[in-house]
């Protein structure tokens, strides 16, 4: 500690110098950081899916619908614990840049299933007696001003109805449910099922079935035993673990996380670079000042300490700073982008493998210096111009 003075005027020297490769350090932590959240965005909901959570597909595709009455079918398979079912709605609320999904489900289905949905004991009732009910997530309601009691009409795109009523669905916000943990969307809009069927005349069809298995080491064979139960009809299925169909949904733009790693590496390398040049010109500038150190008593072992502490010192505030700016934006960028990443923050352990690449940088970019510092010779020091 007594040395840090001396380390801090020697960075200062070239000031010019120093603040340019401390911004771009700064810069190159705040980018990781972000990086991280947007990684942390595309895997917390294959995280979050649970391996005793089955999805029941078309085998065409998900958006081919399937017929409801697969239901009691599903729900007698062997090792099946429960079963609901769900639908894409995709309607438009006041604009069609305002986009967040809307589901068709059962409610008691839903919340037995999707435990890490809370809802008080009161809106669960009267969601499940109010045919026109909805729930929604708080982060969707607060971004739309709603609150429970409000009327949110949404205009279909698909479900055109038949009943002769007003084209557009009229919902009752009873229930604005939050997340068990940070890793729920809370962006969800949910209302009955029965409700969409009344409107369109009831063709008795469902988009997926979400089935819980007794015993998650056996939902292979589960998935296996639904599947078999419906092959050679019209509508065979496919069923999956609710992780792996994540999974191949993140896929589909290419392995996000691999990707974004290797966007990071590179900026860490060229980072290495910047900093090890900086460490690098400054250690040559000061060659006699490092002789002079060893002549007036300063060990080799104590002059390398001192060249890689330096080192440490510009870039592990640098790190430092960028990672604590990235936490304080990170709540801006969360609002920007949660229409489409409606999970947005930086994991605690991003930030710790951050603050150890901090350390580890500050290290490498320092070492040869630091062993050029260390090999150095007293005359060779004292004798360079």
């Amino acid at each position: 500690m007594k040395y840090l003075p001396l380390l801090w005027r020697n960075l200062w020297r070239r000031k010019v110098r120093t603040i340019f490769t401390f911004l771009s350090i700064v810069v190159a932590f705040l980018l990781f950081g972000v990086l991280m959240a947007i990684r942390n965005s595309f895997a917390a909901g294959i995280d979050l899916a649970g391996q005793n959570r089955l999805l029941t597909i078309h085998r065409m595709s998900i958006i081919q619908l399937l017929p409801e009455r697969y239901l009691a079918a599903i729900r007698s398979t062997p090792g099946v614990r429960a079963a609901t079912h769900m639908t894409w709605f995709g309607g438009v609320y006041q604009d069609p840049k305002n986009f967040f999904a809307q589901m068709a489900v059962d409610p008691e289905g839903l919340l037995r299933l999707y435990p890490e949905y809370v809802l008080s004991d009161e809106e669960r009732a009267t969601w499940a007696k109010t045919r026109t009910g909805a729930v929604a997530g708080r982060k969707l309601a607060e971004r739309y001003g709603w609150k429970v009691g409000d009327r949110i009409p949404i205009q279909p795109t698909f479900y055109r109805p038949t009943d002769g009523r007003p084209e557009t669905y009229e919902f009752d916000l009873v229930g604005i449910y939050t997340g068990r943990t940070a890793d729920v969307d809370e962006t969800g809009f949910f209302f009955h099922h029965d409700y969409l069927m009344e409107r369109v005349g009831d063709p008795g069809t469902v988009g997926w079935y979400v089935v819980e298995v007794d015993d998650p080491d056996r939902a292979d064979a589960v998935a296996n035993a639904i599947d078999h139960q419906f092959e050679n009809s019209p509508d065979e299925t496919k069923t999956t673990t609710e992780k792996a169909l994540a999974q191949s949904f993140a896929h589909q733009i290419g392995d996000t996380g691999a990707l974004l790693s290797a966007i990071a590496a590179v900026v860490f390398f060229v980072i290495l670079l910047i900093a090890g040049n900086t460490m690098a010109q400054s250690i040559r500038e000061r060659t006699n000042e490092l002789g002079m150190l060893k002549t007036l008593g300063f060990t080799d072992a104590m002059v390398m300490s001192l060249v890689l502490a330096e080192a440490l010192l510009l870039v592990g505030l640098a790190g430092f700073l960028g990672l604590g700016l990235c936490v304080l934006v990170t709540p801006v960028f969360a609002s920007l982008v949660e229409n489409f990443l409606p999970i947005f923050y930086v994991p605690a352990g991003a930030l710790v493998v951050g603050a150890v690449l901090a350390l580890a940088l500050g290290l490498a970019s320092g070492g040869i210096p630091a062993f050029l510092a260390l090999r150095l010779s007293i005359v060779d020091a004292l004798g360079r111009r």
